[in-house]
Parts: C-alpha cells; sequence; structure tokens
C-alpha cells in the first residue's frame, strides 16, 4: 500500500496515465495462473525474491522477504527466483535465463538458484559482461550449498557494481507504463514522460560529475604543487630556450585543466582535462631532466597505480589479490615497492560503498582513466584493466562508438539497469544454458584471465 501511495503522489499526465493503466487492468478478462516462469516473473517484476513452493524447505519466505529487503535497500536491479530441478524449470535450463529477462522486461542483474546449483546473467547496462557469473560464482563455491548465504554474499558483492535503479524506486513506474502511455495518451502526457527520464538522467549524470570533479580537482591541485615545488624561474641566467619552452608547456597545460574543469557540464567533460593533466606532467619531467643534465624521459604512459605520480619509468608485472598478473606502467617507487613485495600506492576515490580504486569507481571514472591514457592507443587502458568495472564498459563497441558530438560517452546512451525495456535487450547478455556461462557452471573452475 506504501507503494502505491507513493506512486500516487503524481499530478497532471502522470496521474493520468495511472488511471487509464488501472481502467484498462479492470477491463481486461481474468488470468488463469499460468505456473513456470509466468508466476516468477511476476513475482520479480514486484521487487520481490521468488521461491517455488518445492523449495521452502531449503530456503523460506521469511529468508526470501529478508533478502527482499536487502535488495530494496540496495535500491538496485537485482532479481533472484529460486527453484527445483523439476519440470517445468529443468527443461528449459537453455533458455531460462532470456525468457526470464523477457518476461520481466526490466534491464537488470538475474540470479537463478536451480536445484542445487546456481548461476547469473545481466545485461551490459546493469553489470559488465562475465561479471555476474564469477559473483555468482564465489558466492557459490564460499557457502557449501547453503542458499541463503549464497545469495546474500551474491547480492552483497553485485549491488555496489550494479548499476541503476529498483524496480520499487519512485520513478520506474514511468517506465513500466510506457506502452500504455503510447496507446492511450498523446501529446502533452507522452511529452511529460520522456522529459521525466530525460530529467533523471541529467540528474545522474550531474551527480557523477560530482563525485569525479573531488577527484579530479586534487589532481589538478597536486599538478600545480609540482609546478610550485620545481621552483623554475624563466629569467635565471642558467635557464635556456629550451627549459622555457617545457616550463611555459606545463604552466599553459595547468591553466588549460583548470579551464576545462570549470567548464565540465557531464562526466564525460573531465576527459581533456585529465589529458591536459598528463600532457604537462610529461612536460615538467622534461624540464626537470634538462635542469638536472640527465637524459631527456621517454614519453611513457602515466603510472598505473596513480596517474598523480606521473609519467611511468618501466612495465612490471603485477597483480590484485587473487587475480592474475599483467604488466603495468609504474614510476620508480611503485616499480620498487612492487619488487619488495609490498602493495603500490594505488589510487583510491571515495564511493557510497567505501573507498575502491579509480578502476572499480563506476563509469563516471571511464572518461577520467581514458583522458591519463588517450594519447598512447585507444587499446592500452582496456588492456590493463581487463576484468575490472572500467575495463569491461571500456572494451564494448557501445563505449568505443562516437557520440553525436564526437566523443566515446557510449556508456550515457545505453539503456541502464532498472530501465524497462520489454523484450528489446542485447541476447547475448543472457546467452549460453544454465550453468554453463563459461566461468561458473554449477562451482565449476573460475575462467582465468580476468580479475
Amino acid at each position: 500500500m506504501r507503494t502505491l501511495a507513493r506512486r500516487s503522489r503524481g499530478a497532471g499526465p502522470l496521474a493520468l496515465v495511472a488511471a487509464l493503466l488501472g481502467l484498462l487492468l479492470l477491463l481486461a478478462p481474468a488470468a488463469s495462473a499460468a505456473g513456470g516462469l509466468d508466476d516468477v516473473s511476476a513475482t520479480l517484476k514486484q521487487g520481490k525474491v521468488y521461491v517455488d513452493p518445492a523449495m521452502t524447505s531449503r530456503f523460506s519466505q521469511s529468508q526470501a522477504d529478508a533478502l527482499t529487503e536487502k535488495i530494496k535497500k540496495a535500491d538496485k536491479p537485482i532479481f533472484i527466483a529460486v527453484l527445483p530441478d523439476a519440470a517445468p524449470y529443468n527443461t528449459q535450463t537453455k533458455t531460462i535465463f532470456p525468457d526470464l529477462r523477457t518476461k520481466v522486461g526490466v534491464d537488470g542483474v538475474y540470479a537463478v538458484w536451480l536445484g542445487t546449483l546456481f548461476d547469473a546473467r545481466a545485461d551490459q547496462g546493469a553489470l559488465a559482461k562475465g561479471m555476474p557469473q564469477r559473483i555468482a560464482g564465489a558466492a557459490y563455491r564460499s557457502h557449501n550449498g547453503d542458499i541463503d548465504a549464497t545469495l546474500n554474499d551474491f547480492v552483497d558483492q553485485a549491488a555496489p557494481q550494479t548499476k541503476g535503479q529498483g524496480v520499487n524506486h519512485s520513478t520506474s513506474i514511468a517506465w513500466v507504463v510506457i506502452p500504455v502511455v503510447l496507446v492511450a495518451l498523446a501529446g502533452a502526457g507522452v511529452f511529460f514522460l520522456f522529459r521525466r527520464a530525460k530529467k533523471r538522467k541529467e540528474e545522474q549524470a550531474r551527480a557523477e560529475l560530482e563525485q569525479v570533479s573531488r577527484v579530479v580537482d586534487e589532481d589538478i591541485t597536486a599538478f600545480g604543487e609540482e609546478l610550485d615545488r620545481l621552483d623554475f624561474n624563466p629569467g635565471a641566467a642558467d635557464a635556456d630556450d629550451a627549459q622555457r619552452t617545457d616550463y611555459t608547456h606545463a604552466l599553459d597545460s595547468y591553466e588549460k585543466s583548470k579551464r576545462l574543469m570549470a567548464e565540465a557540464k557531464r562526466p564525460e567533460d573531465v576527459k581533456p582535462v585529465t589529458e591536459a593533466i598528463e600532457d604537462g606532467r610529461f612536460a615538467l619531467a622534461t624540464l626537470s631532466a634538462r635542469r638536472d643534465k640527465r637524459p631527456l624521459p621517454e614519453r611513457r604512459p602515466p603510472c598505473f597505480m596513480d596517474p598523480r605520480h606521473g609519467p611511468s619509468v618501466k612495465d612490471v608485472d603485477w597483480a590484485p589479490a587473487g587475480g592474475s598478473a599483467r604488466s603495468v606502467p609504474v614510476c620508480q617507487a611503485d616499480a620498487d615497492r612492487v619488487a619488495a613485495g609490498l602493495d603500490p600506492a594505488v589510487r583510491t576515490v571515495e564511493t557510497e560503498y567505501g573507498p575502491q580504486p579509480y578502476w572499480n569507481a563506476g563509469p563516471a571514472y571511464a572518461p577520467y582513466a581514458g583522458g591519463y591514457y588517450s594519447s598512447f592507443g585507444g587499446g592500452l587502458l582496456p588492456g590493463l584493466l581487463v576484468g575490472t568495472m572500467l575495463g569491461s564498459m571500456m572494451s564494448t563497441p557501445a563505449y568505443a562508438a562516437p557520440m553525436m558530438d564526437g566523443g566515446p560517452h557510449g556508456y550515457q546512451d545505453q539503456h541502464e539497469g532498472g530501465d524497462y525495456t520489454g523484450a528489446d535487450f542485447n541476447g547475448g547478455d543472457f546467452g549460453g544454458g544454465f550453468g554453463d556461462g563459461g566461468d561458473f557452471g554449477g562451482g565449476g573452475d573460475f575462467g582465468g584471465g580476468d580479475w
């Protein structure tokens, strides 16, 4: 009743939409209980965890209610069903995920416990490709068949990384009723709903910009402090034209980064800011070498661990805890730490889930990272980030495809988690049979190579 009351506060066209929807439902003939995935999808559409009656002895309704409440509090489009290894479900193992996604019709993360197996799939607008299977596999192997512990572990891991809003979010009704609106309303009503969706996107972009701008401002400040510490006087007797050129270049890059950041309107606008910082830092490194009579530095990517460390000096093999090693460019200080068996000084940023490495802090940081590495080839950064949130997103054609304004902002235009899309989704995201998604197969081996 609280959900209905909250949704009923909409005024104008939205209130008319609700009235028309109610009228259509009253006029529609009563549907008979279809069972199977129809019952499952009907429950999931309400934002509830579905438990087949045959499974309540292993996963009770009270446990399902508690998990439902956890997903609701996270406000993420995560859908979970607990089903027996029996008809009709075990006859649909090759199609259960795409069929369930079609019937629910919401861009999100779908997890299914089937008998003794557990697996998951997701739209890439909600969770990067491969991540749901890896999270499901890790949760499954950690709890020795305990359904409640496994599902809670899965939600705890997936929620911080899932994009979008849950189906019980106050704005989600707009997407649920769009098909009805297109038939029942014209003119102002349709315009209102689309404007509402656009406003939500704009609000999200502003929030993401506010989040990433704090980090970029810190980088600009650190760059400015390096300029001050250099204490270079262009008019000094020992200063030559080459040094003055390097200093002017660095100073211009610093001023450019401040100006571009002040003009930024959305997260992707920070890409030229970090491009300018990277360019200026290399000019500073060159100037420092000239003053110390050292060989000029090679133009290399920034330190992967923290771009504020400046240009890298070498590549080292490094792996995070539990991940596979790969060659990454690092500064001398981080190279020494890795060689000594110590943790490198990784750049972490604040998120709503606590400090995270910048490569796992959300899509707003893709332009931030992309700007630092844009001068070194488009394939470098996705290769370094393979298996991470940003790496999975950057490797997709949607990220590489230019927007109308020419920038690589594809993540802004994809459907995101929580959007109602009906059967309009990428079938490849839900391909493969239950338990043969590659990385996880009912407790199978973790597919190596990715973090």
